[in-house]
């Protein structure tokens, strides 16, 4: 078995890396990925750093007619929440989850009174969510991570069956750009960078 070359780069992962962003789920098409696809993006999803291998993680798959069950959820809990609400959010609502042909809800599932501090759990969670978005892209899609009000409302995690401990990472939207993407301007990397 040979050793890595560790002085020669790896381009095709650094460009990869170099060339990911968001394209907004407002502006997604399909096809989404086919089920083998999908198996893979999540696989790697699941290969993140996980102290303790308690794999604080878990996924919501909605894809075909789950997206339109999943807006009915979610304008069942607008209309729940606020009698006031128009028919155009009712309808907003409805419509949420077929901006894309698949999202992926990431779970956060932390742990407490154990000696893995809760906020490694957490970053574990966000690790698994960013490795989703970057999976997609290598497969030639493009991903949106977002959450919106969904991911934070006690009603729609309750019915999502979401457990004491568990919480939104984010969901993942997932298709085809419907117009071409613009990257958007990058932070100076030297203003972050702090040498010790």
């Amino acid at each position: 078995m040979t050793s890595p070359d560790l002085n020669r780069p790896a381009p095709q992962c650094l460009d990869l890396l170099l060339s990911r962003r968001s394209s907004s789920a407002k502006a997604m098409t399909g096809p989404g990925p086919s089920p083998d696809q999908l198996r893979q993006i999540l696989a790697c999803g699941a290969r993140v750093p996980d102290h303790g291998k308690l794999t604080p993680w878990r996924f919501i798959v909605f894809e075909g007619d789950g997206r339109a069950r999943m807006g009915e959820l979610l304008a069942g809990v607008v209309a729940e929440t606020e009698p006031d609400a128009s028919p155009e959010r009712l309808t907003l609502e409805r419509n949420r989850f077929l901006r894309a042909p698949v999202v992926i809800g990431v779970v956060s599932r932390v742990r407490e009174a154990i000696p893995i501090p809760e906020w490694e759990q957490t970053m574990s969670a966000g690790a698994c969510t960013m490795s989703i978005v970057i999976a997609a892209h290598a497969m030639g899609f493009v991903a949106n991570w977002i959450t919106e009000w969904c991911a934070y409302h006690p009603l729609v995690r309750e019915r999502l069956g979401l457990q004491p401990g568990e919480r939104i990472a984010g969901f993942v939207y997932i298709g085809h750009p419907a117009a071409p993407l613009e990257d958007r301007p990058r932070p100076n990397l030297e203003s972050l960078i702090t040498r010790f």
